[in-house]
């Protein structure tokens, strides 16, 4: 299958010179900081105008492995609830995206939920906004890409762990690139109390402890189901280590603050 681009123009340039020197702009890395080793990460999936400074600051300061598999969301109420591809690749205004074949057949296995299933990916832009920095700062990557729809606690667990388990014995070194924007379409002060009531949890790897501080204080973060499901695979692999890196909302670049969303780049080792 090749999964055509449903956003191109839209959330980023759709032509390659301008989409590559955006990538570069975003990410440029300070020459005297070492690139880090993470598990994983955790960036926004919005309009590169908005949140793309955001997922560059996360980018710039991790090395980037080979191998990427990707957490994201199921925005449209179409598919499966845990949806995966594959085979096939992703086109992006750089060239295609291979799937990772071997790696997304074997999560598959180790993932009972788990649903090959291209009606959810069709024309969901969470996976999609991420394929151009990767095309651009590790260009002969692969990918595996989920998208989760469900916001079943337990299901949620279950994803997690069997990512757990099935990172644990690769020997390959694979980065876990889960997507999420914060809270959606309040004012900026409301906004930004909410957001770090969620990252205060995200630092703490709380799974529990970030699901029910969105369900309780109405806090609209998109991609919960994959930060839960992120946060139980890194405490299954004793992960030790969680930063942000950088925190913004969509006001710092239109100036409007009476509607809002907000961004936070992440990592976790």
């Amino acid at each position: 299958m090749l999964r055509l681009p449903a956003v191109a123009g839209r959330f980023y340039p759709s032509s390659p010179a301008e989409l590559t020197a955006l990538v570069h702009e975003y990410a440029k890395a300070d020459a005297q900081t070492a690139r880090a080793r993470v598990r994983a990460c955790l960036v926004p999936h919005a309009g590169y105008i908005y949140s793309g400074h955001v997922t560059g600051a996360v980018f710039a300061r991790i090395r980037l492995p080979k191998q990427i598999l990707i957490l994201g969301v199921r925005h449209y109420p179409r598919g499966e609830p845990a949806a995966i591809l594959t085979s096939g690749a992703w086109r992006t205004p750089l060239g295609d995206a291979p799937i990772d074949e071997a790696l997304a057949g074997a999560l598959r296995k180790a993932c009972a939920l788990l649903r090959d299933d291209r009606v959810a990916h069709s024309a969901e832009h969470s996976l999609e906004v991420q394929l151009p920095f990767l095309q651009v700062l590790v260009p002969d990557f692969t990918f595996v890409p989920v998208a989760l729809g469900t916001l079943r606690f337990e299901d949620l667990v279950s994803v997690g762990e069997a990512i757990a388990r099935f990172l644990a014995v690769l020997k390959e070194d694979v980065l876990l690139l889960t997507t999420s924007d914060l809270n959606h379409y309040e004012d900026d002060a409301t906004t930004r109390v909410k957001d770090h009531k969620a990252i205060d949890r995200l630092l703490a790897r709380d799974a529990r402890g970030l699901y029910d501080a969105c369900r309780n204080e109405d806090i609209s973060m998109c991609g919960l189901g994959p930060a839960v499901a992120m946060l139980t695979a890194l405490n299954a692999l004793d992960a030790k280590k969680s930063e942000l890196v950088k925190y913004a909302t969509s006001a710092d670049v239109s100036g409007d603050r009476d509607a809002v969303v907000g961004y936070a780049g992440m990592v976790f080792s």
